[in-house]
């Protein structure tokens, strides 16, 4: 768990309830949001307070542990070793895309060599719309230069 020698190696102490904190983050199958990890940790640890987990994912985020995007309207929350990875979501049906960084090394470099500027892009949320919805959409054509 590179949180813990993260956490060790900058002096924070690693307290029973940031440890389970990191626990719910690690042993997620998807994204959470606060309110899924403050449910997750309670059930294991009642007493834990709302504001200490909020507190704990603002430390977890400065320090690089976990990453924190808007996803569909909601705060959500996953753990960097998960890598960086963007969501693609329809803003007709909600269908959500996961999508690989190399999609935007080209960005990244565009923005470097015309503007002098080195963007973190590690957890991008795109709106638009999916194949499908956009199929829908009388004479939409998803490929025609936007002007």
């Amino acid at each position: 768990m590179s949180c813990t020698n993260t956490l060790k190696r900058k002096g924070i102490r690693l307290t029973p309830q940031r440890r389970l904190i990191l626990d719910a983050i690690h042993d997620a199958d998807a994204h959470l949001t606060a309110e899924d990890i403050i449910s997750c940790v309670q059930a294991r640890m009642p007493e834990v307070h709302r504001s200490t987990v909020y507190r704990t994912l603002e430390l977890l985020e400065r320090t690089g542990c976990v990453y924190q995007s808007e996803l569909s309207g909601r705060i959500i929350y996953h753990h960097a070793d998960e890598g960086h990875h963007h969501h693609l979501v329809c803003s007709e049906c909600a269908r959500v895309v996961e999508c690989e960084e190399s999609l935007f090394e080209s960005v990244e470099r565009s923005l470097a060599e015309r503007h002098g500027f080195s963007a973190t892009l590690r957890h991008l949320v795109i709106s638009g719309l999916c194949a499908e919805c956009a199929s829908r959409k009388e004479g939409y054509d998803p490929t025609q230069e936007r002007r």
